[in-house]
């Protein structure tokens, strides 16, 4: 059996558009026929294959009224991705207050912000998709990573009440929780031309285990999780995380 992924006449916002796996997620709803709404901070090609929209998710009025003009050109919302996110690296008594609150601002007041004014239009509708893009730190530790891991769990418990509140309406919300891909954000990290090979391998001093699966995820390789969960094929499914890691967390 062939799974149809066609979201023609569907309505997708995707935060984190510009880059990575946020990018690569909206491009792939435009395939399946969606209009596609990107968002993000800064979008550093000169087109998108789909309609991009500057905004800073962590400013809580400016959500508001990028919310507000969207909704006003079209009323109609199917598909939210909160795909935005950030790292910040460091000890946790070593970790600047700035950092500990980027993460937090970012990672889970982001997707606060974008729900407090798309969740009644869900509501309303009595239809619709949330799928917001976790990580596998916000389901082990990592050494160095504090802010991220807890800026992680903080989203994936978030969004795990909205999809609580939500179901009586119809409304579905899951999420996926990538490790190692092959993203800027995870480029940025490797130091030396073993560094991929060495992230495959683990990193046994740091607690951290290899890739079972022996190679680095791909974006593709998330979106197509997403538009999947987002798609009437998982239309039993909410409430739940996927996680996309090639088995690093055996299974945590």
């Amino acid at each position: 059996m062939t799974l149809s992924l066609d979201f023609s006449g569907q309505h997708v916002w995707v935060t984190g558009a510009g880059q990575g796996i946020g990018y690569r997620t909206a491009l792939a709803f435009a395939e399946a026929g969606a209009d596609v709404v990107g968002l993000d901070l800064r979008f550093g090609a000169d087109a998108y294959p789909f309609r991009t929209q500057l905004l800073d998710i962590t400013d809580a009025g400016q959500v508001g009224r990028v919310c507000l003009g969207l909704l006003a050109d079209c009323p109609r919302l199917d598909v939210l991705v909160n795909g935005a996110g950030i790292l910040r690296l460091g000890a946790t008594d070593s970790l600047a207050w700035s950092d500990w609150q980027d993460c937090l601002a970012v990672n889970a007041g982001g997707a606060f912000n974008l729900f407090r004014h798309t969740l009644p239009v869900f509501r309303a509708q009595r239809a619709g998709a949330i799928v917001s893009i976790a990580s596998n730190a916000a389901h082990v530790p990592r050494l160095g990573m504090s802010a991220y891991c807890a800026s992680k769990a903080a989203l994936r418990s978030l969004c795990l009440t909205v999809g609580l509140e939500m179901a009586p309406f119809g409304v579905r919300c899951n999420l996926v929780s990538p490790g190692s891909t092959d993203t800027p954000m995870q480029r940025a990290l490797w130091q030396t031309d073993r560094a991929e090979q060495q992230t495959i391998a683990g990193f046994h001093d740091q607690f951290k285990l290899g890739i079972p699966l022996g190679k680095i995820g791909r974006p593709q390789e998330v979106a197509d999780a997403i538009l999947f969960l987002a798609s009437r094929h998982a239309s039993h499914i909410t409430m739940q995380d996927i996680v996309i890691d090639g088995g690093a967390t055996l299974g945590a």
